[in-house]
């Protein structure tokens, strides 16, 4: 139970490998769906077609022998609507509710009678009864149809994607952590697109927020949620310290990023190195942003960059990474061209501030490298 009047009728996924098929999923996630008993009943979103049959299941329990007057869409990715049209024929009379981007996107997905759907825009309402929902449009967060639903009588936020987390909701683990993972991977292109959405969301009285993925929020773990999402939004730094995110042919660059991180924390500063060829990498772009500050050291490979550093910087950028201070390591033998690569992607990237000099080493790392690597330690610990 949610409230009196709300129930959670979403399911668990623990079969699944890869979120959308590319994030690693170890704990499983949660598909999230809710039901609103009042004079009318209204269902707010549906699961991925791999739970369908449990989650028409525990919306039949919940329903107790009624009807489902609405469907609400929130977002028609395919974790959440995939099933639209098994309930459908389930409950024929029942009435879809979305935005006119919902109605455009639908017939993509399914076929299915739109005469008697009903067609919402920013601040309309639909009321239940005691409960009546206004919708809240929150385009690019993450998908351009995307809209978030307030419920002004239990002062519910039924947020669509936003304040989601990876895991099954049995999982025992701290929010932060994988919430963070699956915001910076799924939705941190988007910050402006989210602040608009809590700019919207603060003239709203919300008590509790029920996001489609991960747990229902409320009191201490909303407050530290919307604290975190709009550092989050705004691209601000989470964590003091240095990431020191390294790719390493032969085991030279991963000892010189080890270096440098030991020579960083006799300093005082917290220092975490991160193996690009073994850290998943979606973890270790969710820690790239959490830090301010960031050091790419990478080895030169035929007359570019190690693949792994390569990728990695693509995906930054990818994920609109900005506002932090960069510094680069580079390794080759003969002919370095590590900093180069890297720095031609850095430069397309939004207020990245490179720290000069950056390091060349040749082979191993060396008395006069470690002399270099300890003044590189200075000034980011400054």
């Amino acid at each position: 139970m949610v409230t009196k009047d709300i129930q959670y009728i979403g399911v668990d996924d623990k079969t699944l490998d890869l979120f959308e098929g590319q994030y690693v999923v170890p704990h499983g996630v949660s598909y999230n769906s809710y039901v609103i008993l009042d004079e009318k009943v209204a269902v707010m979103d549906t699961v991925d077609h791999r739970k369908t049959a449990e989650y028409l299941a525990n919306l039949e329990k919940a329903l107790c022998g009624r009807k489902p007057d609405y469907l609400v869409i929130s977002h028609l990715e395919p974790d959440h609507a995939s099933s639209i049209q098994a309930f459908v024929e389930k409950y024929p009379e029942v009435r879809l509710v979305g935005n006119a981007k919902t109605f455009q996107m639908l017939p993509q997905y399914f076929s299915l009678d739109l005469s008697h759907a009903i067609t919402v825009a920013e601040g309309d309402s639909l009321s239940l009864g005691r409960h009546e929902l206004t919708f809240v449009m929150a385009p690019m967060v993450h998908w351009p149809e995307v809209m978030v639903s307030y419920d002004s009588c239990d002062k519910v936020l039924f947020s669509a994607d936003a304040f989601g987390k990876f895991g099954a909701l049995d999982t025992d683990e701290e929010w932060d952590e994988e919430a963070r993972r699956y915001y910076y991977n799924i939705v941190g292109k988007y910050g402006p697109q989210t602040m608009a959405l809590l700019k919207k969301a603060s003239g709203l009285d919300i008590e509790i927020v029920c996001p489609l993925h991960g747990p229902v929020l409320k009191g201490e773990a909303l407050a530290h949620a919307l604290e975190l999402y709009t550092r989050w939004g705004s691209y601000a730094v989470e964590k003091e310290g240095v990431l020191i995110a390294y790719a390493s042919l032969h085991g030279n660059t991963a000892a010189a990023a080890c270096k440098l991180a030991e020579l960083l924390r006799a300093k005082g500063c917290n220092a975490e190195t991160v193996d690009l060829a073994r850290t998943d990498l979606s973890v270790a772009l969710a820690k790239a942003f959490e830090y301010g500050k960031v050091v790419f050291a990478a080895s030169s490979y035929n007359a570019g960059l190690m693949p792994f550093m390569e990728d990695f910087l693509h995906h930054l950028k990818a994920k609109n990474y900005q506002q932090r201070t960069v510094a680069l390591i580079e390794n080759g033998s003969w002919a370095p061209s590590a900093v180069r690569v890297m720095k031609e992607i850095l430069c397309q990237m939004k207020q990245i501030c490179l720290v000069d000099p950056t390091l060349t080493i040749r082979g191993a790392v060396k008395p006069e490298d470690e002399v270099a690597l300890a003044a590189l330690a200075d000034k980011l610990a400054g």
